[in-house]
This record gives C-alpha cells, structure tokens and sequence, in this order.
C-alpha cells in the first residue's frame, strides 16, 4: 500500500511476470522481452476501441463548431506524447493554430527535460485553462499513465467546470481521471517490464490511441478524402511532389494537369482537385465554402454544376 491515503499501488508501477528480470537476460533474450511486452499496447487498444470511437464522434460534434478548440494537458512522458500528436495535425491536416493548444506541465522545457515538481502543480494547469478562456467550444483531452497526475486532474476538474468536453487517457483501471472525464478511456496495459516507465508499453499505447483518435477526428471533419491528406500543407519539395500524385490521382489526370492546378490555386491541394476537374479557381473557393470545406461534396457539386 502507498502512503498518503492513496491506495493500491497503479499497475503501470510494479513488475510484470516475465521468465526472468530484465536485467538477468543476455542478449537477445533481452530485447525479445522488450519488444514482446509492446503486445501488451494493441491488445489494450482493442479493448478500448468503443471508447476510442466514443471520443472521435464526441470530439468531433464539438469541433465542427467555428472557432472550437482542441487542447491536449500531460505531463512527463504522456505530455510529450500529447505534443508529439499534436504538432503533427498543422502539416498533415492544415489545422489551424489558433484551434490547437498543448499544455505541458512544466513548460515546453519539459519536452527536454523533467522538471521536478511539475507534475504536481495542479494550480498552473487550472491558471493555464482559465488563461485560455476554455469553454463549450472546446475539447479537452488530458493523458496520465497513472490517471493520478495532479497536473492533467486539475486541468479535467477546470474544463468540466467550463463545460468544456473532456476526454481522459489512462492505463490503470479504476483511475481517478477516468470518472472525471466525459468520455475515459482505459489502455489497461498493465505492469511494465521495467517497473514504473511508462514510456513503455503504456507509453506505446498512448501513442497508437491519440493516432488513432486524432486521424479519425481529421477523417471526420472532412479533411481525408479517400485514404488522401487532401488538407496537406506543400511545405517542401517531397510533399510537393506528393501533392501532384493527390491530384492526379482523385482527378484522374496527369501529372502536368495536377501541376498547373496547383499552380493555379497556390498548392491548395482541395481546390487544385476542383480545378483539375474543370472548376475555376474561383469557383472551386466557392464550391468549397458552400459545404464546409468537404472535398467529395464539392466534386459532387461539380458534377451536377
């Protein structure tokens, strides 16, 4: 038992049953136990597959309202999985800044460097909330191993208090954070290998579930069309180039059709699509503008135009 009234030790603290320690295997028995123990994230992602589901379709109610936010709160390890997702979203889905925010306990120096104490400053979490003017037009999703973080427990406590909608990721059942949240969800990856880190399996199964959630929320909002990032951001001479084969692909064109239709709309990739299927620049703006951005009823307007 731990002191302090907090009860039973969290799973993700003691020492999974293995053949043998970590320390007293050779070789490649060793790193056979390490990757093994990582089947432990898939398994625990299937179980939790309806919440996962939950959250996508909750998150996404929310953010189809203009001007709604997407906020992620971690500390330790899982904040730094919380800003590694996050910080994907601008160049593979074009999310604007302004509807993104991470909070991390300690600051971004933490995504370098622990800062002790940090995780246990609830009330920095709750300022940072506050700050930010978190309401009904936003998504808070709070990640903790432990699900006992003070950090990630007070930021959940503020959001609700702000009807934010709020979604909690932990790997022990019966955490605090999962009756906090409007939508937990549980990643029951049990004991680690190496007792305590967290930036292991349970590490592993935090980052396969914000993937998933996160792409999902992004399909949802109309910014994937047929296995394609249609809302890419050609920031470089390999993505370029990938934004032509988009274009010519969903077109059916060739790649020099592609190429002048992105030419002609700034590498926008959605209304290079439009154009290459006939639209004016001008009219693919508007044919998207009229259906929110969704690229196959735009084409589908097209069509019928």
């Amino acid at each position: 038992m731990r002191q302090g009234g907090l009860g039973a030790r969290p799973r993700t603290e003691t020492v999974g049953r293995h053949a043998a320690p970590l320390d007293q295997l050779d070789g490649e028995a060793m790193t056979t136990a390490l990757i093994e123990s990582q089947g432990t994230a898939l398994a625990a992602l299937r179980a939790a597959q309806t919440q996962i589901d939950r959250a996508i379709a909750m998150a996404a109610s929310v953010m189809r309202r203009s001007g709604s936010r997407l906020i992620y709160c971690g500390a330790g390890t899982s904040g730094r999985i919380a800003l590694l997702d996050a910080v994907e979203l601008k160049p593979t889905f074009n999310w604007p800044d302004e509807r993104l925010e991470v909070l991390l306990a300690g600051g971004a120096q933490s995504f370098y460097e622990a800062q002790e104490g940090a995780e246990d400053d609830g009330a920095s979490a709750r300022a940072a909330l506050i700050a930010l003017d978190v309401s009904a037009n936003d998504v808070v999703v709070g990640l903790a191993a432990s699900g006992t973080t003070p950090y990630v427990l007070q930021a959940m406590e503020t959001a609700r208090e702000r009807a934010a909608t709020t979604i909690g990721l932990a790997n022990n059942p019966g955490a605090p954070l999962l009756s906090m949240v409007d939508c937990p969800v549980l990643l029951d990856t049990g004991p680690e290998i190496l007792a305590g880190s967290t930036r292991l399996t349970a590490g592993t199964s935090q980052k396969i579930a914000l993937n998933t959630f996160s792409t999902g929320l992004m399909v949802r909002l109309g910014r994937v069309y047929k296995g394609y990032m249609v809302d890419m951001r050609a920031t470089n001479a390999k993505l370029r180039v990938r934004a032509v084969t988009i274009v010519s692909d969903i077109a059916g064109c060739d790649d020099d059709a592609a190429q002048a239709a992105l030419d002609a709309t700034g590498y926008d990739i959605k209304r290079a699509v439009l154009v290459a299927a006939g639209a004016t620049p001008d009219m693919a703006a508007r044919l998207l503008g009229e259906v929110d951005g969704n690229l196959g009823a735009a084409l589908t307007r097209l069509a019928g135009a």
